[in-house]
C-alpha cells in the first residue's frame, strides 16, 4: 500500500505564491491596457474600476484555476513543486463542483485573520477550511 503524503502549509504557501506571480503577470498587462497607469496609483479607488477590470481580476482567475484543478490536479505552482488537489476520498481529479466550492471556500477561509489556511498547519491531513468544505487534499505526486 503506498502511503499519502499530505503538503503542509509552508510548501503549499510557496505554490500559492508562485500561482500568484504568474497569474498578476498575465492579469497586469490586461488591465493596464484597458486602464492605463492610474489603475496601479494608489489613492481612493473603487474595488472593480469597470466590466473589464472584473472579469480580468476575478472572472478570469477564477475559471482558470478551476480548470487546472479539475484537468491538472493543480495550479502551476502546485504542479511545480509535485502536489496534487484530489478528492479526499477517491484521490481522483476534482468534480467541477468540488473545485468551485473549493474556490469560493477561499474566502471563507481568509475571513477570520486567515485562521482556515493556518488550520492546514494543524490539521492531520494538512486540510484548510476550503478543503475540508470542499472534501479535497493536497498530496505528493
Amino acid at each position: 500500500m503506498i502511503e499519502t503524503k499530505y503538503v503542509g502549509f509552508w510548501a503549499r504557501f510557496i505554490a500559492l505564491l508562485i500561482d500568484c506571480i504568474l497569474i498578476s503577470g498575465i492579469t497586469a498587462p490586461l488591465v493596464y491596457v484597458f486602464y492605463g497607469e492610474a489603475y496601479f496609483q494608489a489613492g481612493n479607488k473603487p474595488l472593480i474600476a469597470g466590466p473589464a477590470d472584473f472579469l480580468i481580476t476575478w472572472v478570469l482567475p477564477t475559471l482558470v484555476i478551476i480548470l487546472f484543478w479539475v484537468k491538472k490536479r493543480g495550479t502551476p505552482g502546485k504542479l511545480t513543486l509535485s502536489m496534487q488537489v484530489v478528492d479526499a476520498k477517491t484521490g481522483q481529479n476534482l468534480t467541477v463542483s468540488q473545485s468551485l466550492i473549493r474556490y469560493l471556500g477561499y474566502f471563507v477561509s481568509a475571513l477570520p485573520l486567515c485562521l482556515g489556511y493556518f488550520w492546514i498547519a494543524f490539521d492531520d491531513k494538512k486540510q484548510g477550511w476550503h478543503d475540508k468544505m470542499a472534501g479535497s487534499v493536497v498530496i505528493r505526486k
